[in-house]
C-alpha cells in the first residue's frame, strides 16, 4: 500500500503541507485539503493557547512567591518578570477571550509550575508552602509591586 502523497508531504515538509492546505481554502477545494491531518493541527493550536497561559502563570506565580516568602531577595529583575508575564497573560487573553473561562484552571496548575520554579531558584522548600495557589486573581493580575 503506498502512502498517500500529501501524507507524505505532511510527514516530510510540514511547512510546504501548511503552504498547500492554506492554498486548497483560498481556492475552495476542500475536497483536496487534507482533513484528517489539518484537523490534528488546528487541535493542536488549541491545546498550545491553553499551554502558553499556563506556562505564563507559572513563571507569574513562581515570581509571586518569591516575591512574598523570600522577600530580602527582592530585585529589579523580578519585578520586571512579573510585569512582563502580566502585559503577556493580558495580551493573550485579549487575542484569545475564549480562554477567560480557563483562567482558574490555568492558575491552580501553573502555580504548581510556579512551586517547581521556586525550588529551582531559591533555597525555599516549595514543601513548606501553600500547596494551592494563595493568591486571589486581583494579587496575581493587579496587585502593585514596587521597588523598596
Amino acid at each position: 500500500m503506498s502512502m498517500n502523497p500529501i501524507d507524505s508531504l505532511y510527514e516530510t515538509d510540514f511547512y510546504a503541507w501548511l503552504q498547500e492546505q492554506v492554498k486548497y481554502l483560498r481556492l475552495g477545494k476542500l475536497d483536496h485539503l487534507d482533513h484528517e491531518n489539518l484537523i490534528e493541527e488546528l487541535e493542536s493550536l488549541g491545546k498550545q493557547q491553553r499551554q502558553e497561559l499556563r506556562n505564563r502563570l507559572g513563571i507569574l506565580l513562581g515570581h509571586l512567591l518569591k516575591w512574598h516568602y523570600q522577600s530580602e531577595g527582592r530585585s529589579k529583575s523580578w519585578i520586571y518578570t512579573i510585569r512582563e508575564q502580566r502585559q503577556e497573560i493580558q495580551r493573550h487573553l485579549r487575542e484569545n477571550p475564549s480562554l477567560k473561562s480557563y483562567v482558574r484552571e490555568a492558575i491552580e496548575i501553573g502555580y504548581g509550575k510556579g512551586l517547581n520554579l521556586v525550588g529551582r531558584e531559591t533555597p525555599l522548600d516549595p514543601r513548606i508552602l501553600p500547596q494551592s495557589c494563595p493568591f486571589s486573581e486581583f494579587q496575581i493580575f493587579d496587585e502593585s509591586i514596587e521597588e523598596h
